[in-house]
């Protein structure tokens, strides 16, 4: 069983900062490891996120101000990628790819911690892990059930499929919503957009001055106040759509796209003992949990209204400050920063 100063739940840019803080306080690259369930680092922005979306280190009126190693304005998903790419690279520090962690349960004492991680792969200790998931546990999906046969023609992201010239259905009101309509009417197809309000009250106005400009253009259609009931198989296996409205009826699309937002793994971090109030983690400096050397870090320290790439930035500087501070003995240096070419 391989042994670990650090452990590190995630390898988005939570993660991968922490990594790079980690190893400016002189945690040598082998006594830390990112473990992470997807197939290549940062799967949020890479599935999401449209290959012409600018990723915006600004999120919701958060200014991106950088108080830790790395630091990232405004980038095309291409370049933040890239510097993300790097910054893994840099710091040396091993990232086990499709290895989901099953079960975290500590085997120290408050003073001394100690974890025994479980994965689909093998086993771990650790005298401290970060878990650095982000929000985004799973897609949500709609109350009434998809067909099994349309799972070719029905998606939560716009990352899966390739596709121009059809007639698809992108279902939501948040800025995701807006921003897959808008890449899939670049790529050359008619898209209409379903929200259950009589307007949007999610998007930015970046978002929002979009979708209104392809309205006046004619080249999307609202159907704005819209619930959908069920969706079935058309005599040609694509979706039938049934609205509750009777001025939207029955109506059949090549594809549908659901931008619903994601849950939280909530059921994931209590397995590991951590407290709750509400529908939050408790934590305290740092991101610490209610289970000492066990933090959490990234959107799952933002809350609901999410956070921004420079938020996990800073949110990993303060969560390394108190693990060298109470169990690592280490220093947080200030002499180094990952600027945008990425310096160590």
């Amino acid at each position: 069983m391989k042994t670990y100063k650090l452990i590190i739940i995630g390898a988005g840019p939570a993660g991968i900062s922490l990594a790079a803080e980690a190893r400016m306080s002189g945690l040598k690259a082998e006594e830390i490891v990112m473990l992470d369930k997807a197939e290549a680092h940062s799967w949020v922005i890479r599935s999401l996120y449209p290959d012409k979306k600018m990723v915006t280190a600004n999120y919701k009126g958060m200014p991106a101000i950088c108080h830790g190693v790395m630091c990232l304005q405004d980038s095309t998903k291409h370049d933040t990628i890239n510097y993300l790419d790097k910054a893994i690279q840099k710091t040396g520090v091993k990232v086990n790819y499709s290895e989901e962690v099953q079960k975290i349960e500590s085997t120290g004492t408050e003073k001394e911690p100690e974890f025994l991680v479980t994965t689909n792969k093998e086993s771990y200790k650790a005298k401290i892990v970060v878990i650095a998931i982000g929000i985004f546990g799973k897609p949500n999906k709609p109350d009434y059930p998809l067909p099994r046969k349309l799972k070719d023609r029905i998606h939560f992201d716009i990352t899966s499929f390739r596709t121009s010239n059809e007639n698809i259905l992108v279902v939501g009101g948040g800025d995701s919503a807006s921003e897959f309509a808008q890449f899939l009417i670049e790529m050359g197809n008619k898209v209409t957009l379903s929200y259950r309000r009589k307007e949007f009250v999610k998007m930015n106005s970046f978002n929002l001055n979009s979708i209104n400009e392809l309205v006046k253009c004619d080249r999307i259609k609202l159907f704005l106040e819209s619930n959908i009931e069920s969706v079935e198989i058309s005599e040609n296996e694509k979706p039938l759509v049934h609205f509750a409205e009777e001025k939207y009826g029955i109506k059949e699309f090549d594809r549908i796209v659901y931008a619903l937002g994601g849950s939280t793994p909530e059921n994931f971090l209590k397995s590991t003992g951590i407290d709750f109030t509400g529908d939050a983690p408790d934590v305290k400096e740092g991101g610490e949990s209610t289970i000492p050397g066990l933090f959490v870090g990234g959107d799952l320290l933002a809350g609901k209204r999410g956070g921004s790439i420079s938020h996990a930035f800073n949110a990993s500087r303060n969560t390394m400050e108190k693990i060298c501070k109470n169990y690592l003995h280490c220093h947080v240096s200030d002499h180094f920063k990952y600027e945008k070419g990425v310096k160590l």
